[in-house]
């Protein structure tokens, strides 16, 4: 099976990438803000729902991130931007791979297409038994809670 289609997220072994579509009730610019601000994105970005204990960003090209949740402290997700368009998206390399986040305004929305680009079919194996699929999606979901709480 090359393409692998689960609730929230496809994971695609032809391109080594897993991707996640949402349509979000807020103007790409909110939802930019969302995915920048380090206040904003401390409230949503552990899957499990609990508030990150550290959330630093450098909102530049060849600037960094790190977010660290209460249980993984020692171990924070990291990355480097490698693009920044607001409020249209942004592209980073963490864990090995590129992240890549495209915001086009929709309807009364934003349609967010998030792709995460594995660097060989190896790591995107890796990535699928660790749950990385799973753990973005709900990732995500409370992305979409937080931005249509506001």
């Amino acid at each position: 099976m090359i393409a692998e289609k689960s609730t929230g997220y496809t994971l695609d072994r032809e391109t080594l990438s897993i991707r996640f579509e949402r349509t979000i009730d807020a103007s790409a610019s909110e939802v930019f803000d969302a995915w920048t601000n380090p206040a904003e994105v401390t409230a949503w970005w552990d899957p499990d729902g609990e508030p990150l204990v550290t959330c630093a960003i450098d909102l530049r090209v060849g600037g960094s991130f790190s977010f660290a949740t209460r249980q993984h402290s020692e171990m924070p997700f990291t990355g480097v931007y490698r693009e920044i368009t607001p409020p249209r998206g942004l592209v980073f390399e963490a864990m090995g791979s590129t992240g890549r986040v495209v915001l086009n305004e929709v309807d009364g929305g934003t349609h967010m297409l998030v792709e995460i680009l594995c660097s060989s079919a190896e790591q995107l194996e890796q990535f699928a038994k660790m749950g990385v699929a799973e753990g973005t999606s709900r990732t995500l979901d409370n992305l979409v809670a937080f931005v249509g709480e506001r």
